[in-house]
């Protein structure tokens, strides 16, 4: 069965939606995030103060590779930065894997990101007055790694319903 990756800039409700469309299909699904948290036995904030930026992307990579290399089928929300790094943007064009990039402006992201306080250690330690423009320029970097996705499809003005639905469709 193939995995199913969702990918996107954090706040575009990967995870939301990997757990929806969990419920919708039957097929179970992971935060990636998590299991990387659980592989090492700490939070990922915790990664990101302690260890660093360059020692989670290691981590994340290895706990994705391990996932993909499973035969079962998954549901999967990747981390927001998860394309950007060691090729895993590779990942997303295999044949097992049907990628779906969650694509929301940059407007409706700054909505999400200052609604939700969540810990999300990258976007938290900006000032005020610099994070849209720390989102406008992430999402700029790393917008040709989210569309290597099989799959766009837009976020803004739709119900999580109405996304379930969309990827549904895709089946």
């Amino acid at each position: 069965m193939k995995k199913i990756l969702l990918s996107g800039y954090m706040a575009s409700g990967k995870s939301t939606i990997a757990q929806l469309l969990s419920k919708a299909s039957g097929i179970p699904y992971r935060d990636l995030d998590d299991i990387i948290a659980e592989n090492a036995q700490k939070s990922v904030s915790d990664i990101f103060s302690e260890d660093g930026e360059i020692k989670f992307r290691k981590l994340e990579h290895e706990a994705l590779k391990a996932v993909l290399s499973d035969d079962k089928g998954l549901i999967l929300a990747l981390g927001g930065g998860t394309p950007c790094y060691a090729n895993n943007h590779e990942f997303l064009k295999r044949d097992d894997v049907m990628s779906i990039y969650l694509k929301t402006s940059i407007p409706e992201l700054l909505k999400r990101l200052r609604a939700d306080g969540s810990g999300r250690p990258l976007f938290d330690k900006q000032p005020p007055e610099e994070q849209e423009e720390f989102v406008a320029k992430h999402l700029f970097d790393r917008s040709y790694f989210y569309h290597q996705s099989k799959h766009v499809i837009l976020t803004d003005g739709k119900t999580t319903e109405n996304i379930v639905n969309e990827i549904m469709s895709l089946f």
